[in-house]
Formats: structure tokens, C-alpha cells, sequence
């Protein structure tokens, strides 16, 4: 691939956003983001922010007036009663998740977003060729070592997750 053709791609970040949001909501889970509230161009109310963190539900129901744009996910929702304008710049969110299964993806790194803030160097490794492939013994070695198949260790059960409040 020459480096041309790869750096006129647009940022795939805004895709995945909206497809993992798709995903989410078409399967009847909570849409939650998490945002890193302490890069260039978020606004999100300060009070909700704990650990230069914040959290945010995106579900249909919880925000209004929601565009997952190329740039920036823009929405209205409240905090406290309070309504609040909401921009979260595409960059600043690290992942999307349903609330109640937890599934979902961490975002990895743009290289788009680190070209627009500095320049970034990627060298390719050289390109040594491998050593060849050779043929593994199907019969278990002479000395024993093959300790055989593996039978998984069942994970111990946890109690109910749910608290009753009253």
C-alpha cells in the first residue's frame, strides 16, 4: 500500500462510532460512551467528570437532537434535571459499550488524529523473510512432554448482581 493512498483515507473512528451505536441500540441495550473530557473541544458538564473521565448515555430516549458526525457526536441531555448542551469531538472518545452487557469496543488510536496534532514517523519493520514452516509430529514425543488436551477450569459462580433498594 504507498503512502499516498493511505493518507488520503478519512478517519474510520466516526464508522465505527456509528455502527457500533447502530449495533447497540438495534439489540435493545443503552448506547454509553466513554469520553476522555479532558481533550481539545469537549463540552460536557464539569460536575460529571471524574478522573478527567466522563461517561455519557447516548441512548435515544436519555438525549435529544443526537448527530454522530464526521468531527464531533453533538447531542442536548440532562444532568441533574438540568439540560446541557453536549460536543464531544470523534477523537476524545476512548469507547462505546452497551450498559447492560458491557460489550462494545475500546477505540484504538487514530492515525489521523495524531498526523493533525504532530507529525507522526511510521517506519515499516524490514521485511526479513520468515523462517520456512516444518511438518509437527502428530504422535506425542518420547519423553512425555505433551501433557495432552486441557480441560478448562469452570469460572466459580457470582451472586446475583441485582440490589434491592427501597
Amino acid at each position: 500500500m504507498s503512502q499516498e493512498s493511505t493518507s488520503s483515507m478519512t478517519s474510520h473512528r466516526p464508522y465505527l462510532l456509528r455502527a457500533l451505536y447502530e449495533w447497540i441500540a438495534d439489540n435493545g441495550m443503552t448506547p454509553h460512551l466513554l469520553v476522555d473530557a479532558t481533550r481539545h473541544g469537549v463540552q460536557v458538564p464539569t460536575h460529571a467528570v471524574k478522573d478527567g473521565k466522563i461517561v455519557l448515555n447516548i441512548a435515544e430516549r436519555a438525549v435529544s437532537r443526537l448527530e454522530m458526525a464526521n468531527d464531533a457526536i453533538r447531542f442536548s441531555a440532562r444532568f441533574g434535571g438540568v439540560s446541557y448542551p453536549v460536543t464531544v469531538p470523534v477523537q476524545a472518545v476512548l469507547a462505546i459499550y452497551a450498559r447492560e452487557t458491557g460489550q462494545g469496543m475500546a477505540l484504538p488510536e487514530d492515525i489521523h488524529a495524531a498526523g493533525e496534532e504532530g507529525e507522526v514517523d511510521i517506519e515499516l519493520a524490514d521485511e526479513t523473510p520468515a523462517s520456512p514452516l516444518s511438518a509437527v509430529p502428530s504422535e506425542p514425543a518420547p519423553d512425555g512432554d505433551d501433557e495432552g488436551p486441557q480441560t478448562p477450569t469452570p469460572t466459580p459462580r457470582r451472586g446475583a448482581h441485582l440490589r434491592i433498594v427501597k
